[in-house]
């Protein structure tokens, strides 16, 4: 007996002297380090919020009492620098209307800003100042954004100065919220987006740019949600930028129909699916070529049909006046349509 505890004693006293051995290895030399670290994100907050910048909508207006009229900020938000020189996103919202744009940098520069185009689809703007060698935030294509991911809002929230805000990314592919219907595939984050957040930056835990912040819904007591807050994914915001720089404006391709359940044909095809039409715009290019409420599409210009939102980014690339043969199902018949492109109206 007494030989049994003495082996389950040394047998323990080795164990030990073997995790004191070890664990020294991880822990930078000391067994049982005390360390006054703490997790912390100034890393990334420090490599992205020089290129957040504070944005304000001025207006003139006249005043009989006074030999000159008064400047007013109508309205206030945030914007994010996208290229050296000069080139800054924000959302459309914040400039609506404006006489006059100024953009407040971190390090105390103003400048007035021209705008160079807008986009009411996405509620995105992109503003040009006269500045060189300005910081931009690090992008990141193929990291891709997951549900779970740590997630930073950067901005200028009622004016108070740029200030951070953490949470997750709650979502991704959010479509269609409130009076947003058209706009597609939101970030969905519980980090906090208040007025004067929108047009700033949405970041990883590594200071890469993953959105534009652009809206968030209850906040109001009238509201239900509480601090839903959104933002638009960088790859659509940089194709958006772009085009704008280029044309002034977003050229889209237009279908005219409403289209978001996703539907099996019913041809008894194992994995053959596509996309129930719900509604054809009347007048619109769907309509003219003979598509009706209630067809399945399969195939948009020989690419299969597998959900609203890949087609709508698919049509959205498409030059107006360009013909393309749709594939629809009805009433168990295979039919296929020319349809001919046009270009998305404005609001």
């Amino acid at each position: 007996m007494i030989k049994k505890l003495l082996q389950s004693a040394l047998i323990g006293l080795a164990c030990a002297a073997l995790i004191l051995f070890v664990i020294p290895k991880f822990t930078g030399g000391s067994a049982f380090k005390i360390t006054s670290d703490v997790m912390s994100f100034k890393e990334a907050v420090r490599i992205a919020s020089p290129a957040v910048v504070n944005v304000y909508n001025q207006t003139f207006t006249s005043n009989s009492n006074l030999d000159a009229g008064e400047i007013s900020t109508n309205n206030l938000g945030s914007g994010v620098i996208m290229s050296r020189d000069g080139y800054i996103l924000t959302n459309k919202h914040v400039i609506q209307s404006a006489d006059q744009i100024i953009v407040a940098l971190q390090d105390g520069r103003v400048f007035e800003a021209n705008l160079i185009g807008s986009d009411s689809l996405t509620d995105l703007a992109v503003l040009k100042i006269r500045a060189d060698n300005l910081t931009t935030i690090p992008q990141n294509a193929e990291r891709q954004v997951h549900v779970g991911d740590i997630a930073l809002a950067i901005g200028n929230p009622y004016n108070l100065g740029q200030s951070v805000s953490q949470g997750i990314i709650s979502a991704t592919g959010r479509n269609a919220i409130g009076e947003t219907v058209g706009r597609q595939n939101f970030i969905q984050t519980d980090a906090s987006i208040n007025r004067g957040n929108s047009g700033g930056a949405l970041i990883n835990s590594l200071g890469e740019l993953v959105g534009i912040s652009t809206l968030s819904i209850g906040k109001d007591s009238n509201e239900i949600a509480e601090g839903l807050s959104f933002a638009i994914p960088i790859e659509i915001a940089n194709d958006v930028m772009q085009k704008i720089i280029r044309d002034g404006r977003v050229i889209r391709g237009y279908f005219g129909v409403q289209s978001n359940i996703l539907f099996s044909n019913g041809q008894g095809r194992e994995g053959v699916s596509g996309i129930l039409i719900e509604n054809v715009v009347a007048n619109g290019p769907a309509a003219k070529a003979g598509i009706r409420a209630g067809d399945v599409m399969l195939k948009f210009n020989n690419i299969d049909a597998t959900s609203p939102a890949q087609l709508m980014q698919v049509i959205s690339n498409i030059k107006p006046n360009t013909q393309v043969n749709v594939l629809i199902s009805r009433l168990g018949k295979t039919i296929e349509l020319p349809v001919i492109i046009e270009e998305y109206p404005e609001n």
